[in-house]
């Protein structure tokens, strides 16, 4: 069991506030609060999950380095927090899809957009495994949205999960369509 005042002090470590903390364990905020003050113990499970978190310490270059592999990709690609689908990064071949500047979207959520099938998709993903971590990838056929500003063309789809040094989910998007059509 963690003890409370090391809880506490891991998490302030590592910057994290105790609503993110409660994100990534699956719990309320006041759950983590009563961990930190001792009031409410945590079984097994949850101490192996916050050592798992706190195992490794958040390292900026880390997320600068993946942004600036999204930025400079060929592909026509996109990362967003996973759990809010925020913007966080987008390739040139993606901007070009876009009638729209990236800068203007970067930390807002791009769910609003999505085709039918990326939100039957993204309903599946918690019976598939992707919150708990057993499924890392996932390719279906998405149809257009219509967006005139955000427009998604019609064709395959990978969303493919990756850890961010603070210890959240971020999700790399690519599509695969005809760059003719």
């Amino acid at each position: 069991m963690v003890p409370a005042l090391p809880l506490r002090h891991l998490r302030r470590l590592a910057g994290m506030k105790q609503l993110h903390l409660a994100d990534l364990m699956g719990v309320t905020q006041p759950t983590v609060s009563r961990w930190e003050n001792g009031t409410l113990p945590l079984t097994v499970e949850q101490t192996r999950a916050l050592q798992t978190i706190f195992a490794a310490r958040p390292d900026p270059a880390q997320d600068a380095a993946l942004k600036r592999l999204v930025e400079t990709s060929m592909a026509p690609v996109h990362l967003i927090c996973d759990r809010t689908h925020r913007l966080l990064a987008a390739s040139p071949a993606r901007a070009a899809d876009w009638h729209a500047d990236i800068d203007d979207y970067l930390g807002r959520s791009l769910l609003i957009y999505a085709s039918e099938e990326i939100l039957a998709a993204e309903a599946r993903l918690g019976d598939l495994g992707w919150h708990d971590g057993q499924l890392a990838s996932l390719a279906f056929d998405t149809g257009a949205n219509g967006d005139p500003d955000i427009p998604i063309r019609p064709g395959a789809m990978l969303w493919e999960r990756v850890t961010l040094s603070d210890g959240s989910s971020g999700r790399l998007v690519t599509s695969f369509y005809d760059r003719a059509a």
